[in-house]
């Protein structure tokens, strides 16, 4: 292994990150978003940047220690975005850097201005493309003037209660508890016209119906608001559907309203006349299937589009003729742009095969062509445009993330390999260029449902491995998407410890025969499905030398009643009951062989995970701390599922990579 790698988790960090873009309205430029470090090198903040479509160097638009963020352009050309930055008024509340607000860049240059002063921030906004409106998410406490929101809010937080009531699931999601609590914020849906003037609350009795990453869309003309609204199903998990709000006389309609179904991501068709939407179906039996869905406005009648497509469309935007829908799509380890026709259904493949990568965020430019953000497993997100026609082949913008792609020091091969029952099971393995009988990381993806891509990540970067001298495995076992609507059913229902198992096992086979892998030092790793997978992996077999675990799941029965979405794992354990019968609930639990695990390993986990709660992680520990299995627990006190703080990233992979080499080497 080499003393200088080419790469440390210190420049990880360093880099900066291309979250989001918007086009400007006559298409010559994106306003991008971009994360970077503060000066402490403590947390991240985000600039806006001016990409021109044309390939011009990019010219930075904002600065400073804010969060500048979400894009989004006034129909005049000016910009807007939400932002922490200091307010106008001169004695700014001790707070104030703790609130989102809209602020403004105009067309002509000149600094930014503030737009919005809602009490408790803004959660999300849009602007119509062609009228003068705007409209977005801002927390309101019932009953309280709107004058006395953010004061109210203070004393609250200072003097109390603190209490929470609940009745009913969910009570908690991913990393904060909701509530019930009559004293305490809800999400409403607020307009305003486009300068930030004549503010009317829409939605004044919301209560819990915004609470979970609600959506929404704003018609051209600026008449119609479509939003997701959530209310609890008949089987305990939230139904959402779509709600059109009539701006001038706040009159509200509900599109798809059905027992088990969920609505995600509206968009409206340039003539406000449809609303695209993604559709699914819960069942305990059938792994939910998205379909992309037409909504008339008029009728309320719904379309679905592509169903014989054997892929899961996420919408990004329409045509600029409203004929077609622009979508991405896992497919086969990767993630490329799909246009589907909104009269036939018809499906095109926009980015050429031998393209590769992933790409997302994608916008329609006023000249028809379309801009995205790509990336690869060698190479950092950055700005793309490409045409809308057959297998084009994405074109580079001004790149900003200042990363010098790895193709000179790393290299990537996919291959696939038959499972026990004759499935292909794909794989990425991610290597030192030319390197030989490597030490090599298996490497599990989360979800289950899910999919390993060659595409970048920010949280689990296998090049700070490759850069010293590992080979990383990237499986996509059953339950994976992009492979097929009966390849992700393997994994739906209580069975998460048999195919995807063995599918893991073909695969370790395959790569113990590779001339670039050591056989005899391979380890196994993953997060969250995959650091259950670690689990059963440590109570299953020896094959490995180590083992890393994180963000995990131990236990099977006890699990159901501390996940933030109970409802959810009763659907995905197949409806299983886990108080009848919690010994067969219990079949896959690794907590319940854990007499059978003789492998070291590393076990990681957020105290602020309410997804995977910690429990799980302090469970498995004592077990094998009992049973005399050499464990290690890193807790994170202050991060969720996922390591996000910079110093803690830096952290993870320490303790990540040092771990592997007492082992490995």
């Amino acid at each position: 292994m080499t003393n200088t790698p080419p790469y440390t988790v210190e420049q990880h960090i360093a880099l900066k990150r291309v979250t989001s873009i918007a086009a400007s309205p006559d298409g010559t430029w994106l306003a991008v978003a971009v994360q970077r470090l503060d000066r402490d090198g403590a947390k991240y903040v985000s600039d806006l940047w001016k990409v021109p479509t044309d390939g011009a160097p990019a010219t930075q638009l904002t600065r400073g220690d804010s969060k500048d963020a979400a894009p989004c352009f006034r129909r005049d050309g000016a910009l807007g975005f939400l932002s922490n930055r200091t307010p106008n008024e001169l004695k700014a509340d001790e707070d104030a850097e703790k609130r989102m607000q809209v602020w403004l860049l105009p067309k002509d240059g000149g600094e930014p201005q503030q737009l919005t002063e809602e009490p408790l921030g803004v959660e999300g906004f849009k602007f119509a493309r062609e009228a003068d409106r705007l409209v977005l998410f801002a927390p309101v406490i019932p009953g309280v003037e709107h004058d006395k929101q953010r004061e109210t809010a203070a004393q609250r937080a200072k003097k109390g209660p603190s209490a929470r009531r609940f009745t009913q699931q969910p009570v908690r999601h991913w990393d904060h508890w909701l509530h019930e609590n009559p004293d305490l914020a809800y999400t409403h849906v607020i307009a305003y016209a486009g300068d930030g003037t004549n503010r009317v609350d829409l939605t004044p009795e919301a209560r819990r119906e915004f609470a979970i990453e609600p959506a929404l869309d704003v018609s051209a003309d600026g008449r119609f608001i479509a939003v997701t609204r959530q209310t609890p199903g008949k089987d305990r998990e939230l139904d959402s559907t779509i709600v059109l709000i009539d701006v001038e006389t706040k009159q509200q309609r509900v599109f798809g309203q059905a027992d088990n179904v969920n609505f995600e991501s509206p968009l409206f068709s340039p003539d406000g006349r449809t609303i695209a939407a993604v559709r699914s179906v819960r069942s305990p039996k059938v792994v939910v299937r998205p379909l992309a869905t037409l909504i008339d406005v008029a009728s309320g009648g719904l379309k679905s589009l592509a169903a014989d497509w054997d892929r899961w469309p996420g919408l990004c935007d329409w045509s600029a003729d409203g004929k077609r829908l622009i979508v991405n799509a896992d497919d086969d380890g990767l993630v490329p742009l799909f246009s589907i026709d909104a009269a036939n259904g018809k499906v095109q493949r926009l980015v050429a095969p031998n393209a590769g990568g992933a790409h997302a965020s994608a916008v329609v430019l006023a000249d028809g062509r379309i801009a995205c953000i790509r990336s690869t497993l060698l190479d950092a997100p950055e700005c793309y445009v490409l045409d809308e026609t057959p297998d084009a082949t994405p074109k580079p913008l001004a790149p900003l993330s200042g990363f010098a792609p790895a193709h000179e020091w790393a290299e990537v091969e996919s291959f696939k390999v038959p499972s026990t029952d004759g499935v292909p099971i794909h794989s990425f393995v991610v290597k030192p260029k030319g390197a030989r009988k490597c030490p090599t990381l298996l490497w599990i993806h989360g979800g289950p449902i899910g999919m390993d891509v060659d595409g970048w990540h920010w949280r689990w970067n296998p090049l700070l491995a490759v850069a010293a001298g590992y080979a990383v495995a990237l499986p996509n076992p059953r339950g994976s998407t992009g492979f097929g609507q009966d390849f992700i059913q393997g994994i739906w229902g209580n069975v998460w410890g048999d195919q995807c198992f063995k599918d893991l096992m073909a695969v370790t086979d395959a790569l113990e025969k590779r001339a670039d892998v050591d056989p005899k030092r391979i380890m196994a790793m993953g997060g969250s499905f995959g650091g259950y997978m670690t689990n059963w992996i440590g109570t299953q077999t020896q094959r490995f030398k180590c083992l890393i675990t994180h963000a995990s799941i131990a236990t099977m029965a006890q699990f159901t009643g501390t996940t933030d979405h109970p409802a959810w794992w009763y659907l995905e354990m197949g409806g299983e009951d886990p108080y009848a019968d919690p010994a067969k609930f219990d079949r896959y639990a690794p907590i319940r062989y854990i007499k059978q695990w003789k492998t070291p390993v590393l076990i990681i986990h957020g105290e602020l995970d309410y997804r995977c709660p910690i429990n799980e992680g302090l469970n498995l520990f004592e077990a094998l701390q009992y049973h005399g299995v050499p464990s290690e627990l890193l807790v994170f006190p202050d991060e969720n599922h996922w390591i996000l703080k910079p110093k803690n990233i830096v952290a993870w992979y320490e303790n990540v990579l040092g771990f592997i080499r007492r082992y490995l080497q």
